[in-house]
């Protein structure tokens, strides 16, 4: 079954002992910074970088009293200093603070979120290799249309999962910036060169041009980026939930049939209850990008409207992608697969998922479109309305006899025909080796 999820990492990441952790990095940062540039005397700097310390209750205390957290914390960290705390904050003002820390918070989230990214597509690409070659239905609006393989619809999201790790490397290069430009972004009581210095000292880079606070498109783009990837995940978890319906059933979540239990009055269930999970924090994430856009705009230099929302977005943005990955990792490793019910459903048709290659056929053996179509859409009705084979219809059709042999229908009867092109697709995307030209037949090659 799936482990318990436990992540004290991200959870460390956004508690307010973190937080003034990196408070406190960045404050020590500038200050160095200033000693480089002369203004702060060496053994200051050395006591500074020695000593200055915060405590996280003592500022939680503070703040009850200044109803203002850096200057409750500016408090904590000159107690634990002397005369020379008066370097600590020097020019800044509190979003320089505030904001680099916060940057670095969602710098190592993300660094956390796109390690469990990487884990699920390799966990996804494990079983797309196991069903390379598991056929069942293609299903478009619902409706069965043509064979494809279990591990073919899995190629897809390894795929789309490696877009989405490019752009997390996007969002992580976007918020990996800090600013130390003073109360309107004009420098005026802090030089480049110390915000410069520190960014650097930081591992950030500078962001170039700002107000008193970094600019919120950057957030936005960020907690979209998140949202984007739990859009991925329930796309695929809304797949898996429609394979496990009842009537359906070619795959399902894992279940322990020692202890859980499906529902309080009906012993029998086996929900999707997972993956419907996942399902529902993609959507709270969408809300969240929704909010993370109404940041953008703030009053003139700035305001603190979008203050209050980050404390809730940002956290629990990073938190849901996180629980969420975990979740579907769990369940795609321990993926329940029914590969003869595929091959049943495969069948329900009465041969239907077949039309488009007699349809093909019938073009090649010289007949116009509508005439082939009209035969193949006539003799389909049929097998729909009256639940007879299109094979044996076909068979018994002497425009089709005209132009088919038995031996062509039996090709174009095989849903094999449909899959000559699968590993050729798994090199593609790196699932396979190198192609070899003596491995792959063209289509139409196999169909006769």
């Amino acid at each position: 079954m799936i482990p318990r999820y436990s992540r004290p990492e991200m959870e460390r990441i956004w508690s307010d002992d973190r937080k003034f952790e990196l408070w406190l990095k960045v404050e020590v940062a500038a200050v160095q910074a200033w000693g480089v540039e002369g203004v702060a005397p060496a053994a200051d700097v050395a006591k500074v970088v020695a000593n200055a310390k915060v405590d996280v209750a003592a500022v939680n205390r503070y703040i009850e009293e200044t109803h203002h957290d850096v200057t409750a914390f500016l408090r904590s960290v000159a107690e634990s200093l002397g005369p020379e705390s008066r370097w600590v904050h020097y020019g800044l003002t509190s979003n320089d603070v505030w904001d680099t820390a916060t940057c670095l918070q969602m710098v190592e989230s993300l660094d956390l979120i796109t390690a469990g990214v990487v884990r699920l597509r390799e966990v996804i690409a494990r079983q797309a290799l196991k069903h390379k070659d598991t056929v069942c239905i293609g299903r478009t609006h619902g409706v069965h249309a043509e064979p494809t393989t279990f591990g073919m619809k899995l190629a897809v999201w390894v795929e789309e999962l490696r877009r989405q790790e490019e752009r997390l490397a996007l969002a992580r290069k976007q918020i990996a910036v800090g600013q130390m430009s003073g109360p309107v972004g004009t420098h005026a009581s802090v030089p480049p060169s110390v915000e410069e210095y520190a960014c650097a000292a930081l591992g950030l880079e500078v962001a170039k041009v700002t107000t008193q606070i970094i600019q919120r498109d950057r957030h936005a783009f960020y907690v979209e980026v998140l949202a984007g990837v739990g859009a991925s995940l329930e796309k695929f978890a809304t797949e898996i939930r429609g394979l496990q319906r009842t009537d359906i059933l070619e795959a399902e979540e894992p279940f322990d049939e020692g202890a859980q239990t499906g529902s309080s009055s009906m012993p029998h269930k086996r929900n999707p209850e997972l993956c419907e999970r996942v399902c529902g924090i993609a959507r709270t994430l969408r809300g969240y990008a929704v909010t993370g856009l109404e940041n953008v705009a703030l009053w003139h230099e700035r305001d603190i409207s979008h203050s209050s929302a980050e404390r809730i977005i940002l956290p629990d943005a990073c938190g849901l992608l996180d629980y969420a990955l975990h979740i579907f990792t769990g369940v795609m490793d321990g993926l329940v697969v029914y590969p003869e019910r595929m091959l049943r459903n495969l069948e329900r048709t009465q041969g239907l998922i077949y039309s488009s290659k007699v349809l093909n056929a019938l073009l090649e053996s010289g007949m116009t479109r509508e005439a082939a179509y009209n035969i193949v859409k006539r003799n389909s009705m049929t097998a729909w309305r009256e639940e007879r084979p299109l094979r044996a219809l076909l068979d018994a059709d002497p425009e089709v006899g005209q132009r088919l042999t038995a031996q062509q229908l039996d090709a174009i009867f095989d849903p094999q025909a449909f899959l000559t092109w699968v590993d050729h697709t798994f090199r593609r995307i790196g699932l396979l080796g190198p192609a070899s030209p003596t491995t792959q037949k063209p289509a139409k090659e196999v169909a006769r």
